[in-house]
């Protein structure tokens, strides 16, 4: 009886909280996805309870992002003396196998966490438009998912399908339904999760990229709108520290790492512990420390894993640990079931995926944010087979390395890592453009990468080409920083006109091409880039990409890794 009193008093207190608080009617309307878990209804055994005491006081989470639909273990890239490394990394099956493992030291206050851009960028994702990574990424056993800027590549109603099927809790507190459809302009997910766990209870806020519009084809994010994450953060802030009662606040974001370091100087980040940040695929190996929080991003590919200990005492957050760990097979033989599942989801495509389409003298690689040479294989491919001035090729992220064999001399190129290059086989389209109109292009386009006000870049790197060099000076401000443009070697002539060739971007207007607004003469070809560049491959094997100069800047290497300025951060 005297429990059930307690409990009712301790009721009626909430309740007399709510009312006086500004924010209750937030608190009610939210309605946010709760776990509990540690409640003496769920205590362990003694023995267990002995064994884990170490453990007790230590919440561990456990975070992979950008995995881009990586089944196997795979080519990965390292900066180590000045030039790349290649060792074998990631597959997830070896990653069950790191994850439990972590899990079994710590299994009562351990969190799963995935930062986005799960259901995109292999053969397997794209063919089955991401269903079959479901069953996987359950397995797995995820406990919070954020959608990445990538989850809506097969469009809303397949993005809340595939996302829906995941058993993990969704957060995201800056995507909203457009207010003309059936779900009125709602949330298209909960804002924020808690969880009591280790004594205390955490929240977790969520933040996709409120750029996806313009960064993505504007057709896959139909139906859907996007905010800053600084238009509502500081009120969710306050409402886990002062109506949820929360010991920890997380920010999870994906966003890239510029604008995540943006958001942790930035005022309305005040009252978070961490941001827990993805998109950029950068490796941060020690926390970049904010004016009001820290930052760690932890890679791509599930090459990596972050392992990130909070240690409480006395109810309050007193220390953090933080590990970004390689996803190495070596050290984690890979998880049989686990194994097995991927084989399985495999097997359908695997006599096509393994066609050998090329091979290569040189690494395929897109780690580089000026040029690489995997884009300048496409652009070579596309200025063979149409011949323009120019030929174009987005600035991407995704697409693991491609190493050359150490006995053969070559790197065999496969349907599938076609596929890891381009997810989605796009037409091929003309267009007539100005010398301006190119001009004044580049500085968009550079101002998307490195914009001085980190909120306003794109989370993808420089736009690539063939045909064309130009040089630049990225510290200088918006509008001054191409210093020169060639086109076939000679200096460009802002009243000609030049041809060039791009991949269609769904949804964008006619008279627009790689983000070239009103050009002349648009025409999609009947050729998608796939078969282009199957062509190609198949009359220029072995290729040779390499870097070489399309892109140069006055003020940075050729070989710049990271548009993250002014801290102590490296890519390696």
């Amino acid at each position: 009886m005297k429990d059930n009193k307690a409990k009712e008093m301790k009721a009626e207190n909430r309740r007399d909280f709510l009312k006086k608080s500004t924010l209750a009617g937030l608190a009610v309307m939210l309605n946010p996805v709760t776990n509990i878990a540690g409640t003496a209804e769920n205590s362990v055994s003694e023995a267990e309870e002995n064994s884990n005491a170490s453990n007790k006081n230590k919440i561990t989470f456990l975070i992979t992002t950008d995995i881009h639909a990586q089944l196997f273990t795979h080519d990965e890239f390292f900066w180590e003396n000045n030039q790349g490394v290649y060792k074998k990394r990631g597959g997830l099956a070896v990653l069950k196998t790191m994850i439990d493992s972590f899990r079994k030291k710590n299994p009562e206050n351990t969190i799963v966490y995935d930062g986005g851009d799960y259901f995109h960028g292999h053969a397997i994702a794209s063919l089955t438009e991401g269903e079959a990574l479901i069953p996987l990424f359950n397995k797995l056993g995820y406990d919070l998912m954020l959608p990445g800027n990538w989850e809506v590549v097969y469009k809303k109603k397949k993005m809340l399908f595939d996302m829906g099927h995941a058993n993990a809790a969704k957060i995201c507190a800056n995507m909203w339904h457009n207010s003309n459809d059936e779900y009125n302009g709602e949330l298209v997910y909960q804002p924020y999760w808690t969880k009591f766990v280790a004594g205390v209870k955490i929240g977790v806020i969520g933040y996709t990229d409120h750029l996806i519009p313009k960064r993505q084809s504007p057709a896959y994010s139909e139906g859907l709108r996007f905010d800053h994450a600084d238009k509502n953060i500081a009120k969710y802030v306050k409402l886990l520290r002062e109506v949820e009662g929360c010991a920890v606040v997380i920010v999870a974001t994906h966003m890239g790492l510029a604008q995540q370091v943006g958001l942790a100087n930035n005022p309305a980040a005040e009252g978070v512990d961490i941001i827990i940040g993805a998109d950029t695929h950068e490796r941060v190996r020690v926390p970049i420390q904010g004016k009001y929080t820290k930052v760690i991003e932890c890679g791509a590919f599930g090459s990596f894993l972050g392992k990130l200990d909070l240690h409480i005492e006395n109810g309050k957050l007193t220390n953090m640990d933080y590990q970004l760990l390689d996803v190495d097979p070596q050290k984690y033989p890979a998880n049989k079931e686990m194994q097995a599942m991927v084989n399985k989801a495999y097997e359908p495509f695997k006599a096509e995926m393994q066609t050998v389409i090329g091979t290569s003298k040189t690494p395929l690689v897109r780690y580089f944010v000026m040029e690489t040479p995997m884009d300048n294989l496409i652009t070579d491919a596309i200025k063979w087979k149409f011949k323009p001035d120019i030929a174009l090729s987005n600035g991407f992220r995704f697409c693991q390395p491609l190493a050359v064999d150490s006995k053969t001399g070559l790197a065999t190129i496969t349907k599938e890592f076609l596929w890891n290059m381009l997810p989605v086989n796009s037409e091929a389209k003309t267009a007539v453009v100005s010398g301006q109109q190119i001009w004044d292009w580049l500085e968009k386009e550079l101002q998307n990468a490195f914009a001085k006000d980190p909120s306003k870049r794109f989370g993808g790197w420089f736009v690539r080409y063939n045909g064309m060099e130009v040089n630049f000076t990225i510290g200088n401000e918006l509008g001054k920083r191409v210093n020169w443009v060639k086109v076939a070697g000679q200096p460009l002539d802002l009243a000609k006109e030049y041809s060039v060739v791009a991949c269609e971007r769904e949804g964008d207007p006619d008279d627009t091409l790689c983000r070239i607004e009103h050009v002349k003469n648009p025409k999609k070809t009947p050729y998608l880039l796939h078969d282009v560049i199957i062509e190609y491959l198949k009359q220029h094997s072995p290729v040779s990409p390499k870097l070489e100069g399309r892109a140069t800047a006055t003020d940075e290497p050729q070989t710049l890794l990271t548009q993250l300025k002014g801290t102590s951060y490296e890519f390696r």
